[in-house]
């Protein structure tokens, strides 16, 4: 699969140089270049028959809207990977901060269960089998 996509990237970059080539040709055309022109063409029409021959190999591969967007932003699509991680581990950290919250609010809460309520909550315990002490 790897060399598929290798393929792949390498024929959409020949692809894309030379759409460049063909631009600048056409863009000051003189007619002694038309020989250039048409094989500048006849290259782009072959270079699109390899990467259609190429399509059925990489059907599976999957890539995320957010990517084509990245590229519409005029971004760096291969940032997309970076700040996945980076959200996530963003992320993680605010949900790590609100486990560890509520885990001080249960210890606290069961303080102060056991100081207005401390029959209730002793046979709440029996019934857990929670013999730790309440600190």
């Amino acid at each position: 699969m790897a060399s598929t996509l290798e393929s792949l990237e390498t024929q959409l970059e020949m692809f894309i140089e030379n759409v460049r080539q063909i631009r600048i040709i056409v863009s000051d055309f003189q007619p002694q270049g038309q020989n250039v022109l048409n094989q500048k063409i006849q290259a782009l029409v072959t270079g699109l028959q390899e990467v259609d021959k190429l399509r059925s190999q990489v059907q599976d591969v999957h890539v995320p809207l957010e990517v084509f967007d990245y590229i519409d932003n005029g971004r760096n699509p291969q940032l997309y990977t970076k700040d996945c991680i980076e959200k996530a581990l963003t992320k993680n950290e605010q949900v790590k901060g609100k486990i560890d919250s509520y885990r001080r609010f249960k210890s606290y809460l069961l303080v102060e269960l056991n100081n207005v309520f401390p029959n209730e909550l002793a046979k709440y315990r029996a019934l857990r089998g929670d013999d730790r002490p309440i600190s």
